[in-house]
C-alpha cells in the first residue's frame, strides 16, 4: 500500500481517475453489440457468419479510428480530444435509439460504436502523462483497466435488453455517457509531457520495426481480449444453451478477471520487466487456447476463459509499460497505432470463430489458430528483446536510469 501511495504522489491521481472512467465507459459502449449479440441474432435470424461479422464491425471501426484520434490529441490536447470524442458518442447513441430497425442499421451502428473504441491511446497517455517513467506501467495499467467496461456491458445490457428491448440500451448508454464527460471537465488536467514535434515526428513510430513488433504482440493480448469479450455471449449461448442473460454473466466473470489483472500486469512489469511478464503470459495464453479445444464442461470452460483473460489482461498491462519507454515524447500516437493494429486482431477473431462454427460445426479451429499465432509471436519476442535490452530498455524490460531514458528520446525517430 505504501508503494501504491508513493506512485500516486508522483503524479496526478484525479487525471488518472478521469482517464480510467473515460476509457471504462467508452469501452462499455464499444462492445454493446457483442453484449447484445444473442438478442440481435434472434431478432434478424442471423447465420453464425453474419453474427461474427456484426460483432467484429465495431472492433474494426474502432481500430481504424484510434490512430487519427491519437494524432489529433497531439495537436488539441488529450483532454480536449477525449471530450470531443465523448460528445460525438452521445450523438451516435441517439441514432441507435431512434433509427436502428434492420440488420443493415445494426451494421451502421457498429461503425458508430467504433468511435468509442478509438479512446484507447488517448486515455492511457492522458492518465500516465503525469507520472515518471518508473511508474508509468502501473499508471497505464490503472487507466487501461477501463477495459472493465466490458463487464458493465455484459452485466447490464442483456437485462436491460430483455426488459426494454435491445434498441433502448443505446439510449441508456447515451445518457450514462454524460457521467465521464462531467468528471473529465471537473478533474482532468492536460499532462506536461507534451513536446513540440512535427507531424513526421508524430508518425515516426509507423516506420520502426519495434512499432510493428509491439502491434503483433498486442494482436494476441488485446485482440484476444476484445475479440473474445464480444464473442463470448454468443459462444456461451450457442455452445451450452444458457439464457441470454446467463451468457452475459458468464462473460462478465472472464472479462472482470482480465480487466483487474491488467493493473497487476503493469505493476509487475515495472518491478520485473515488461519483456519477462509478456513471455510468461503469452505462454499461458497458448496453453489456455489449446485447452479450450477439447470441449470442456460449462464450469471448466468458464474457469479456462477466466485464466485466459487473466493472461491476456496482464499482457496488455505489460506491453504498455514498454510503450512510453520506447516512445516517451509521443506515447499517445504510438499507443494509438499499436492499439489500432491490436484491435484489428480482435476484429478477426469473431469472424474466425463464426466461420469455424458454420463450416466445421464447432469452435475449436478458431482456438487452434489463435494458439498457433500466439506461439509464433512468443518465439519472435525472444528474438526481438535481444535488440531492445540495453538500447532503450533495461534487463527483462525494466526502465533504464533517468539519464538513459533522456537519451531514449533520440531513438523514437530512428528506424530499427
Amino acid at each position: 500500500m505504501a508503494s501504491f501511495k508513493t506512485v500516486m504522489k508522483s503524479g496526478h491521481p484525479p487525471t488518472l481517475f478521469a482517464a480510467f472512467l473515460y476509457f471504462d465507459f467508452c469501452f462499455a459502449i464499444w462492445v454493446l453489440n457483442g453484449a447484445m449479440g444473442p438478442f440481435i441474432t434472434e431478432t434478424y435470424k442471423l447465420t453464425p457468419a453474419q453474427t461474427g461479422f456484426m460483432i467484429s464491425l465495431p472492433i474494426l471501426a474502432g481500430a481504424i479510428m484510434r490512430f487519427p484520434l491519437g494524432v489529433l490529441a497531439q495537436y488539441i490536447g488529450r483532454k480536449n480530444a477525449a471530450l470531443t470524442e465523448m460528445g460525438v458518442i452521445v450523438l451516435a447513441m441517439a441514432y441507435g435509439f431512434f433509427f436502428v430497425s434492420s440488420y443493415n442499421d445494426v451494421l451502421a451502428m457498429g461503425v458508430l460504436l467504433g468511435i468509442a473504441g478509438a479512446s484507447f491511446g488517448v486515455a492511457l497517455s492522458l492518465g500516465s502523462g503525469w507520472f515518471p517513467p518508473e511508474h508509468k506501467g502501473l499508471a497505464m495499467g490503472i487507466a487501461g483497466a477501463g477495459n472493465s467496461g466490458t463487464v458493465l456491458a455484459v452485466l447490464f445490457a442483456p437485462p436491460l435488453a430483455q426488459m426494454y428491448g435491445w434498441q433502448a440500451v443505446y439510449g441508456f448508454a447515451g445518457v450514462v455517457m454524460l457521467v465521464p464527460i462531467a468528471v473529465m471537465i471537473a478533474l482532468a488536467k492536460e499532462p506536461p509531457d507534451c513536446h513540440g514535434q512535427s507531424f513526421k515526428d508524430h508518425i515516426s513510430c509507423l516506420f520502426t520495426k519495434d512499432g510493428w513488433a509491439f502491434s503483433l504482440i498486442y494482436i494476441i493480448t488485446f485482440g484476444g481480449f476484445i475479440g473474445l469479450s464480444n464473442f463470448l455471449p454468443t459462444f456461451f449461448y450457442e455452445q451450452f444453451s444458457v439464457t441470454k442473460v446467463e451468457a452475459g454473466r458468464l462473460t462478465m466473470l472472464a472479462a472482470l478477471m482480465g480487466s483487474g489483472i491488467r493493473i497487476v500486469g503493469g505493476y509487475f512489469a515495472d518491478k520485473l520487466g515488461g519483456v519477462a511478464v509478456l513471455s510468461v503470459v503469452l505462454l499461458a495464453a497458448v496453453a489456455a487456447f489449446l485447452a479450450l479445444t477439447v470441449n470442456p464442461s460449462l464450469a471448466a470452460t468458464t474457469i479456462l476463459f477466466m485464466f485466459c483473460f487473466a493472461a491476456l489482461g496482464a499482457g496488455n498491462g505489460a506491453l504498455f509499460q514498454l510503450v512510453p519507454l520506447r516512445w516517451p515524447n509521443n506515447t499517445a500516437v504510438a499507443g494509438s497505432m499499436i492499439g489500432e493494429i491490436g484491435a484489428l486482431g480482435g476484429a478477426i477473431l469473431p469472424n474466425v470463430m463464426g466461420l469455424s462454427k458454420q463450416y466445421t460445426g464447432h469452435f475449436a479451429t478458431g482456438f487452434v489458430i489463435y494458439a498457433a499465432f500466439a506461439a509464433l509471436v512468443l518465439g519472435c519476442l525472444a528474438l526481438w528483446q535481444r535488440n531492445w535490452v540495453g538500447s532503450w530498455v533495461g534487463p527483462r524490460g525494466k526502465a533504464l536510469t533517468a539519464a538513459s531514458t533522456e537519451q531514449n528520446g533520440k531513438l523514437q525517430t530512428a528506424t530499427a
